[in-house]
Parts: structure tokens; C-alpha cells; sequence
């Protein structure tokens, strides 16, 4: 055998020297070389703040979404009672009645005495549980109170012409308009 070098007896034989690879690169902050700067513990307390703060702001964000969820299914649930029996929807009813709600028209049928109550402001309509129900305009004024995106139709007899933007004169169809 060959005498060892200065270098081998230390590191523990030929080639056992520092691995490629594995060990801090020059220009690093080691956690035992020498100190980081301030500037840089600075901006990664910034970093770590800011994390915190948006991690905080989500769970807030999602506590408080949860929170109006129950109420939503509160109130849902109170007027469905109140709702329950005081439906005015008739089986011989045979008059589509369209109105708009939700961004889309939708309809129900009523009868003949039902459409003049409705179209006066006596009856209104309520969505529940996917269906629109006839109600009288007691029921539909608890029912907004209880939980007003269910109020789908309400009737303002007072209300004037001038919402209507077909009541230009323009936009009138003459009495003689053949199809």
C-alpha cells in the first residue's frame, strides 16, 4: 500500500473528497456561513406576512360564505311554513302567464279571474323549491320579508307607463299589422 496523501487521510481515502454536487454552492447563505442581510430577512418577513394575511383572508372569505349559506337555507326553510297550504295554483288553470325572473321569462298558468287578480296586484308569484306558486298579496308581502329573492312576480298597479319601454309611441303595433 501507498502512503496516504495529506489530503486523503482526512477525508477518509482516494476520491472520498466533497461529493459533486451535494454541498452549498459558493455565493449561498448557508444557515452556519455567514449572516444574510437585513434587507433580505426584511423581505422574507414581508413574504411571510403577506402569506399569512391572504391565508387568513380565504378562510374569512369561505367562514363568511358558510355563514350566509345557513342563513339562505333559514330562510328558505321559514318560507316554505309560511308558504305551505296558501299556494292559489289551480289544476284547471289554462293560461300562460310569462313574466321574468332570474334573467329568464318564465310562466305559470292561471285562470281567467286568476290573471285579472294578478295583473292588478291582488295575487302575486313565488318561486319555492323549483315552483312557482300563486299567492295573494299578504302572503307574497310576508314571503319578502322572510326571503325576498323568492318573490318572482309583483304587480304594481300604481306603477307608471313610463317603465315600460314599449309604451313609446314608437313601438306601438297598429290595430291592422296582418301576420
Amino acid at each position: 500500500p501507498r502512503p496516504a496523501r495529506d489530503g486523503e487521510a482526512r477525508r477518509g481515502g482516494p476520491g472520498k473528497g466533497r461529493p459533486h454536487g451535494n454541498g452549498p454552492r459558493p455565493g449561498a447563505n448557508p444557515g452556519s456561513g455567514k449572516p444574510r442581510s437585513r434587507e433580505d430577512i426584511d423581505l422574507a418577513k414581508a413574504y411571510a406576512i403577506r402569506a399569512q394575511k391572504e391565508k387568513d383572508d380565504r378562510i374569512e372569505a369561505e367562514r363568511l360564505k358558510q355563514e350566509e349559506a345557513r342563513v339562505r337555507r333559514e330562510a328558505k326553510a321559514r318560507l316554505d311554513e309560511l308558504l305551505k297550504d296558501k299556494a292559489l295554483n289551480a289544476e284547471a288553470a289554462d293560461i300562460a302567464r310569462h313574466f321574468p325572473y332570474g334573467g329568464k321569462i318564465k310562466r305559470i298558468y292561471v285562470t281567467a279571474d286568476q290573471l285579472r287578480q294578478l295583473n292588478a296586484g291582488e295575487l302575486g308569484v313565488v318561486q319555492s323549491n323549483g315552483r312557482y306558486l300563486l299567492v295573494t298579496a299578504a302572503v307574497l308581502a310576508e314571503a319578502e320579508a322572510i326571503f325576498a329573492p323568492a318573490v318572482a312576480l309583483r304587480v304594481d298597479p300604481d306603477a307608471p307607463a313610463a317603465d315600460d319601454p314599449y309604451s313609446d309611441p314608437q313601438y306601438q303595433v297598429p290595430d291592422d299589422l296582418v301576420w
